[in-house]
């Protein structure tokens, strides 16, 4: 029996490799010889770069960068040697967690941090880039990312604009003299699940701002300030286009890699599936698992175990899924591809029990064991 493992991490648990190891050892105690292949899973957000370095035989980095406050803080991301690619969350420089409730400020906090990120790992030879957008505590544009790697945004005096959304207000020019030249060899796709234009009813700050600490005033504001800079990078940059999808997300970062990069906005499964040949391995297996901390009717809505699921359905190959939790209405993962779905619980236990990661590879463990059984 052929079978590809491709589990979503089961977040504060279990990571993807990890659940997928465990399933594998479920599998193993039914059939010795099953060749499994245990293949990581991401959706672009948290836990991509761990998923990514570990299943693609890549290298994890740590650097020092400005953090969301402008103090400093260790971004961790991953290369991947062999096609020379960059995997970065913006979380790790930007992240809205970095940022205690009551400072949260979106007219202050920055998207420098991810620049220097980005500049690091240009500095140690990549020239491919995957970058998740998710879980940002900016609003600024990424105009902060930007001027970290050389594009200056100036106010009528000539100097660089302050730090976070408020520097926006003053943006009288943009230039791109300074910009590092290897910027132009590369290549980035952006993991971005959101449609947001960049400013009105549907943009960034109206629809992001609250969560971010934002004002109505401050959100009004904001939209106002971001249209502005929008229509003054336009005249200097055409591609500029603040009304297309995914440009409103996170803080109006969407617009930044489209415009000043060169940049494509995609469905963080879909790179993922895509970057780990995901469809190679399914393509030969007898059954596909797969699986992640919660079920529900937002997983069938393209989250990651549906996405590994219309690959395998492609083949006509039989998709199972584990899930730490299943609502009632993950009933649509059944039309969605998943033919069948199992909780791993085993008892009443709190959270914190079920969660602890030896309890957790234990009950995935299990499960697939007597799952696979049924199949023999």
């Amino acid at each position: 029996m052929k079978v590809v493992t491709a589990i979503d991490s089961f977040k504060g648990s279990m990571t993807s490799m990890e659940a997928g190891f465990a399933a594998a050892e479920g599998i193993h105690r039914v059939d010795a010889d099953a060749e499994v292949q245990v293949r990581p899973l991401a959706d672009g957000g948290e836990g991509t770069v761990e998923a990514l370095v570990v299943g693609m035989n890549g290298k994890t980095e740590h650097v020092k960068v400005t953090g969301p406050l402008g103090e400093p803080v260790i971004c961790e991301y991953g290369i991947i040697e062999s096609t020379k690619t960059a995997v970065i969350e913006m979380a790790g420089a930007a992240g809205i967690t970095q940022v205690p409730d009551e400072k949260r400020n979106p007219l202050y906090t920055t998207t420098y941090g991810v620049g220097e990120v980005i500049k690091d790992a240009i500095e140690k030879g990549c020239r491919r880039f995957i970058v998740g957008i998710g879980g940002s505590a900016t609003n600024d544009g990424g105009v902060g990312m930007l001027q970290a790697l050389g594009y200056a945004f100036l106010d009528k005096d000539g100097k660089q604009v302050l730090p976070g959304a408020r520097g926006l207000k003053d943006i009288t020019e943009i230039t791109a003299a300074y910009v590092i030249p290897e910027l132009a060899e590369c290549k980035f796709r952006v993991a971005c699940d959101v449609t947001n234009p960049l400013c009105g009813e549907l943009g960034c700050s109206s629809i992001y701002g609250p969560q971010k600490g934002a004002t109505p005033e401050m959100i009004q504001d904001m939209d106002q300030w971001l249209g502005a800079y929008a229509e003054l990078a336009k005249e200097r940059f055409p591609k500029a286009d603040a009304k297309y999808p995914g440009t409103g997300a996170a803080g109006g970062m969407g617009f930044a890699f489209l415009t000043f990069t060169d940049a494509v906005l995609e469905s963080g499964i879909n790179i993922v599936l895509d970057e780990t040949k995901l469809e190679d391995y399914i393509k030969d297996a007898d059954l596909v698992i797969t699986g992640e901390g919660r079920m529900d009717g937002q997983t069938a809505m393209g989250k990651a175990p549906v996405g590994v699921a219309k690959l395998a359905k492609k083949y006509g190959k039989k998709v199972i899924a584990f899930a730490g939790a299943v609502q009632r209405d993950a009933r649509a993962c059944n039309d969605a591809g998943i033919d069948a779905f199992f909780p791993i619980l085993r008892g009443v236990v709190t959270l914190e029990e079920a969660m602890k990661n030896e309890n957790a590879k234990q009950n995935l463990a299990d499960t697939t064991e007597q799952v696979i059984r049924l199949m023999k």
